[in-house]
């Protein structure tokens, strides 16, 4: 069963009709939307996200990136967990840029992905 996944953030294709999201694309876009929304800004969800963008303002040290580690293993988890396994979680830091390195497995067909974001 082929399954479209609606475009995030929302948007118009050339067609003039809602754009869809490929798989690989919509599981990206998921782990977005779970690492950079903070707890209690979705109405009936306040337990949703990760809050990340606060890791920003934050002292980069050891301690720091490991607690990261573990919150955003822990919401990917929470979140996301029947679409993805998540392997490895690392922070990379310069100054006032972090990068998130996350490595996951599609739990539908065991592909393994490797996503970066920068907040």
């Amino acid at each position: 069963m082929n399954v479209a996944h609606l475009q995030f953030p929302y948007q118009i294709d050339s067609r003039g009709q809602t754009a869809v999201a490929t798989p690989d694309d919509h599981i990206n876009q998921l782990v977005t939307q779970v690492l950079f929304t903070n707890p209690g800004e979705r109405v009936n969800r306040p337990d949703f996200g990760a809050g990340v963008l606060q890791l920003m303002f934050a002292p980069h040290n050891d301690e720091m990136a490991a607690a990261a580690e573990f919150l955003i293993r822990g919401a990917l988890q929470q979140w996301l967990g029947d679409l993805i396994q998540v392997e490895t979680v690392s922070l990379r830091g310069e100054e006032a840029q972090i990068a998130i390195l996350i490595q996951y497995i599609r739990r539908h067909d065991g592909q393994r992905q490797l996503i970066e974001l920068t907040p």
